[in-house]
């Protein structure tokens, strides 16, 4: 159905609804038609909604119902009089033998049936005209959208909902939202880490001396002896972190493209790339991350060197794989699990032991998207745990990975439209930019992580 034939059928409805209204507040319906008014009013209320999901476009919307009365008429004409699922919605006065309601009170409805009526229209009226959760949802993306590529003013996004200032604009919590779920998809310290999202520094102690216990099997005579008990403690100081995606102006341009998704991927894609390699490497230049997961984790060396190409190596590298595992303390060892980068994978999936079974094996049932196990233990592979510049290096963490702690700025995540930089090239620049830190932290006494570079004498970790 166009648009102006559905405004002029909701003008209409919400007319009859206000009709409706001054018959109830008038005394006019009488007991006996309180079942037909009560229907009519919900009819009107539920055709009024499927009018504004029309309006609004809500692609979620399901397909129209053949058999819908709304939809029959809808289609008879133009007139928005052929529309009218019920055109003969006040029959009182042809049935009402009495017109003057106060020539028979006991016909008339109660004041709570009055009040009831007069609620529901009122939601009816009120609601006509709001949104939807998703609904604007696809408003904001819409709006977040429309003013990064110029298409509205900064006046116009502010009434929408997206916060601007200073040339940038803040990226929508809608659209934040799947930034930060595809981050979690890809980077593996976002899965397994724990993140805190909040506005202030946050800090983490941390044991550095222990105390020394006492015993005593006879009375005690003296004072107890004091112990010494240090902590220390790291704080996490969320660091400038940005990133910049470019955008054609041609693919900005094309008519059915959907423009937000272009932004949003190519947002999402840049963004993790940076935030991947803070996390796992630490090594931007003026960016340096000292908790970072190859910095901090601690550099296993097995008992026997393990030469992939030996005859033995499955036997000699799941001695090695066993010895990596046992080696944490047991509270680590309990939440215990594997991530390994590809030269890793690789190596492990060709391997078996003298007797004859397969370093990686499949879990009984595939859990959270993990389907296999390594001694045990469940196993990921990500190709940021590569050796920078050494991709070919078989790299393998084992360790609790919720001692990896993310902290998020609420409200940090912002974009930057850069039009003249780029516009030799005839595309527009997105610079992204958040605040961001994450740490593995933990005790010198109880090491969260340990690294194995195969084949190395020593990894990278402190």
């Amino acid at each position: 159905m166009n648009k102006k034939l559905l405004k002029k059928l909701q003008a209409r409805h919400e007319q009859r609804l206000t009709e409706l209204r001054g018959k109830v507040e008038s005394g006019e319906v009488r007991e006996t038609d309180l079942e037909s008014v009560q229907n009519e009013i919900d009819t009107l209320i539920d055709e009024l909604k499927d009018i504004k999901d029309e309006l609004t476009g809500d692609t979620d919307k399901p397909a129209a119902d053949p058999d819908d009365g709304e939809g029959r008429s809808a289609e008879d004409g133009d007139d928005p009089d052929s529309v009218d699922p019920e055109p003969a919605a006040d029959p009182e006065p042809d049935t009402d033998p009495e017109p003057d309601a106060t020539q028979n009170r006991s016909g008339m409805i109660t004041q709570q049936q009055r009040d009831g009526l007069l609620g529901n229209i009122k939601k009816g009226m009120e609601g006509r005209n709001a949104l939807s959760k998703k609904q604007k949802e696809q408003q904001q993306r819409k709006a977040f959208a429309d003013f990064i590529v110029g298409n509205i003013s900064e006046h116009e996004a502010c009434t929408l909902g997206i916060v601007t200032g200073n040339g940038s604009v803040t990226v929508p919590e809608v659209i934040a939202s799947e930034v930060i779920t595809y981050a979690q998809e890809e980077n593996l310290l976002r899965k397994y880490g724990v993140v805190k999202r909040t506005a202030g520094d946050v800090k983490y102690p941390f044991l550095v001396k222990k105390a020394t216990a006492n015993v005593n099997k006879k009375e005690r005579t003296s004072d107890i002896p004091e112990t010494d008990i240090e902590f220390d403690e790291i704080t996490l100081d969320p660091a400038e972190f940005d990133a910049l995606a470019t955008v054609t102006k041609k693919l900005l341009k094309m008519s059915g493209v959907p423009v937000e998704d272009i932004v949003v991927e190519e947002l999402k894609k840049a963004y993790v790339r940076k935030e991947i390699n803070y996390m796992f490497n630490g090594d931007d230049a003026g960016n340096e991350n000292p908790g970072a997961l190859a910095k901090k984790a601690v550099s296993f060396t097995p008992s026997v060197a393990v030469d992939l190409t030996a005859a033995d190596a499955g036997q000699k590298l799941y001695d090695a794989l066993i010895e990596l595992k046992n080696i944490p303390v047991s509270e680590v060892m309990k939440k215990g699990r594997f991530i390994i980068n590809r030269a890793a994978l690789t190596a492990v999936e060709k391997m078996k032991t003298t007797d004859g079974f397969p370093l990686l094996r499949p879990f009984t049932q595939a859990e959270g998207g993990i389907g296999h196990t390594l001694v045990g233990y469940p196993v990921d592979w990500t190709d940021a745990a590569d050796k920078k510049d050494e991709v070919d290096t078989p790299v393998i963490y084992f360790g609790d990975f919720s001692a990896f702690k993310i902290q998020e700025v609420i409200g940090a995540l912002e974009i930057q439209k850069l039009v003249e930089k780029f516009s030799g090239k005839n595309q527009i620049g997105f610079q992204i930019y958040n605040l961001l830190d994450g740490q593995l932290i933990y005790s010198p006494f109880e090491p969260a992580v340990y690294r194995y570079e195969i084949g190395a004498a020593a990894g990278g970790g402190e």
